[in-house]
């Protein structure tokens, strides 16, 4: 039985517990759970009169009909997923070299250097892009004078410049985790494996991907979901033209007020990234809360 003493004090310890996660707890309910739950109530209903709603679908229909809008999602999914691959395969050589390559102060000057960018905000880092690759900007003079052009073109406003802004807004993010997960690697594992007649393709793929995977999921988790809900990036470097569906519920709430739409919008977005999170969890073989101590 327990000894008569062990209640009170079990019952101190549980109410220190509650109160050391009140805090967090305050500020996930009126942060997080409570503009969720008005926004979940705003997208399922819609105006009949002035100040005057009803229960409503109408929202939701409306991004099914208007081809615009679906399509829209598909290429903001599409072009986040491939800003997330291309950021992967740029941070991965990245992180191995940090974490197994460089020693003393180059491994931590690689570090630093990664981190410089980041020391400002995502808007000056934006428009310095926007300096370089305008048409009047840096990067068309230096090919006017190497030649590769007869005249200055317009390097913004493309696909592929908001592809450049993505990744590189997001490397850091993808960095990360996988110089967590490569640092815990054993070298004796890899020079046991080369001791064993294994080269280098085979090394990589049957021990250090499947080493490093809880930090490459982890860091396409969150590269995605920062990617996927961008506003200013793709703006900026895409101009009218960059389809982006943040830009869509920018639209909805700021320049028609029309915030049961904008509310609707926001949950296709917020489900498009559970949906994407899961499915990459699924076909990873890997678990949410083991991916999550990476990050």
């Amino acid at each position: 039985m327990m000894p008569p003493e062990a209640a009170p004090q079990r019952a101190v310890q549980r109410l220190l517990a509650m109160l050391l996660l009140a805090p967090a707890l305050l500020w996930l309910v009126g942060l997080i759970v409570l503009p969720h739950a008005e926004l979940a109530m705003l997208s399922l209903r819609t105006r009949v009169a002035p100040r005057v709603y009803e229960p409503s679908l109408a929202q939701y229909l409306t991004f099914l009909e208007e081809p615009l809008y679906w399509r829209t999602l598909v290429r903001t999914a599409w072009m986040s997923v491939l800003a997330t691959a291309i950021t992967l395969l740029m941070a991965f050589p990245m992180a191995w070299t940090i974490a197994k390559i460089a020693r003393g102060r180059a491994k931590a000057l690689l570090f630093v250097l990664c981190l410089i960018p980041f020391w400002v905000s995502e808007t000056v880092r934006t428009l310095g892009w926007m300096i370089l690759l305008r048409e009047s900007g840096v990067l068309p003079g230096l090919m006017v004078w190497l030649g590769l052009t007869p005249a200055p073109v317009e390097l913004l406003y493309h696909d592929a410049t908001i592809l450049v802004g993505l990744v590189y807004t997001s490397m850091l993010f993808m960095l990360i985790p996988l110089v967590s997960a490569l640092e815990s690697l054993d070298d004796s594992l890899i020079e046991a494996a080369y001791d064993l007649g294994g080269n280098g393709w085979s090394i990589l793929r049957q021990i250090i991907l499947p080493h490093a995977a809880p930090g490459m999921v982890a860091g396409c988790i969150v590269v995605f979901m920062l990617t996927l809900g961008n506003y200013l990036t793709p703006t900026l470097l895409g101009g009218k033209n960059s389809l982006w569906f943040t830009e869509q519920i920018y639209t909805q709430f700021i320049t028609r007020f029309n915030w049961e739409q904008g509310a609707a919008f926001g949950f296709l977005l917020l489900g498009l990234s559970i949906a994407t999170v899961w499915l990459g969890l699924r076909l990873s073989g890997q678990k949410f809360g083991e991916v999550m101590q990476r990050t």
